[in-house]
């Protein structure tokens, strides 16, 4: 099939070339002409993994192409895919000027019958809102589309490969079967279901993950009150099958480009229906609630951050990604600061983009993890990295000022910790140092 993919941000550009690896002819459009120069030298503005060899191999065969021409790649199309960006406005509300711009773009380059599908994260409506814009300015048919992504960054190739479903929204039966041919090499769990619901399906997917975490967070708080361990009740809660392990791993909160964002767009669309998402409300209060919990426990730590050197480790909103989007490392990086802390921090990958968000003359930007925690009062891990879970612990003791681990992940246990002599705190679990050995 010829497809063309408007956008080329981490869904357009992942979703191009997993097409492309298919066998399928697609040219991928951006209005960024230094990004699309970019990757016609083969390179890839994101960090993902697989992606650079697969759109590599995708090149060598011809399959892909990358273009400012949006004209050019209706006109080559069957199927029109639009992958814009839907940021938050400042009211919680998606912002669809970009996706409602290429909209009117598309339907003035169109030079016949078209399949169009949205696959940017929309409110529950937009898709006909599109599908009116476009036949005002268009007089060739088409069909109007809603397959929502469900990619994780850091995993998004996989995602896309090896999806556990695809959701296919669509007004008949036709349209239908076309997509699903479309998708089917990808899997076998393929729902076709009416529009407006396959919006929806997208909002309440990423809501109740979101749940999932605010939950078991403040889980993680109560068993701290109460002596309890929280890896061992979110074990003990995820061996039933009704609720499943995933998503049940506490720490400072959720971040990235999905998760807050759809969570306010969906309470944001209820409130345009005058109904009161109150579970959500909550949900998201505590998600931004928890990642100051790190402060608090430095605190607990060391007392006044006022003078004091921390250390970072971890910036991304997750390992395997340089996306720092609503990342917490953001809110804890910048209370640090406000406390009058000194700040040495260290990502894999991630210390470029974190700059370009949050700078300060109090800000060490350090090459390894180790020279991070040299004469450190303390040291906070934010974010995951295998890289960080090898870590010789001795050595890192052995390294700082004061042996204090803040451990925002629940990455290591209280006995690797305390064998390195680290004063460790965590979440959800009442251990550090002093109590494992009274």
């Amino acid at each position: 099939m010829k497809i063309a993919v408007i956008g080329t941000g981490y869904v357009g550009l992942v979703s191009g070339v997993c097409f492309a690896h298919k066998g399928n002819q697609v040219m991928c459009v951006d209005q960024d002409r230094n990004k699309i120069a970019f990757l016609n030298e083969g390179h890839v503005p994101i960090h993902e993994p697989g992606l650079q060899e697969l759109m590599k191999e995708c090149m060598e065969r011809s399959l892909i192409h990358f273009t400012t021409d949006l004209k050019n790649a209706v006109q080559f199309a069957d199927l029109i895919m639009i992958a814009v960006g839907t940021p938050p406005l400042p009211s919680g509300e998606a912002d669809l000027s970009f996706i409602e711009n290429v909209a009117c773009e598309l339907a003035k380059s169109m030079n016949g019958h078209k399949i169009i599908v949205i696959k940017s994260t929309v409110p529950v409506g937009t898709n006909h809102r599109i599908q009116r814009l476009i036949a005002h300015l268009s007089p060739f048919q088409f069909q109007i589309a809603s397959v929502p992504e469900f990619l994780r960054e850091g995993s998004a190739v996989k995602d896309t490969l090896l999806p556990d479903r695809v959701i296919i929204g669509v007004e008949d039966e036709h349209t239908g079967y076309t997509l699903k041919e479309l998708y089917s090499p990808y899997s076998e769990q393929i729902m076709i279901t009416d529009i407006r619901s396959a919006e929806m399906i997208k909002y309440a997917s990423n809501a109740f993950l979101a749940t999932k975490i605010s939950f078991i967070n403040e889980i993680a708080n109560i068993c701290e009150k109460v002596g309890a361990d929280v890896t061992q009740v979110s074990k003990g809660m995820g061996l039933d099958n009704r609720i499943g392990a995933a998503f049940l791993n506490a720490g400072i909160g959720y971040g990235g480009s999905c998760f807050p964002k759809d969570t306010q767009a969906l309470i944001q669309i209820a409130g345009n229906e005058n109904y009161n998402f109150k579970l959500l409300k909550a949900v998201v209060e505590v998600n931004n609630d928890q990642r100051f919990g790190i402060i608090r426990k430095i605190e607990q730590a060391i007392g006044k951050i006022s003078g004091k050197c921390i250390a970072i480790w971890g910036l991304a909103f997750k390992p395997n990604t340089d996306d720092v989007r609503e990342s917490p490392a953001i809110d804890i990086v910048r209370t640090l600061i406000q406390l009058g802390g000194t700040i040495k921090v260290y990502d894999p990958i991630a210390m470029r983009n974190f700059k370009k968000v949050l700078d300060a003359p109090s800000i060490t930007w350090c090459e390894s993890s180790l020279e991070a925690v040299d004469q450190a009062d303390a040291v906070c891990l934010l974010t995951e990295w295998e890289e960080f879970r090898k870590m010789d612990l001795s050595t890192v003791f052995a390294r700082m000022k004061s042996g204090i681990l803040i451990d925002g992940r629940n990455l290591f246990t209280p006995e690797q910790a305390d064998a390195a002599g680290l004063e460790y705190y965590s979440i959800g679990r009442v251990v550090n140092q002093s109590s494992l050995r009274a």
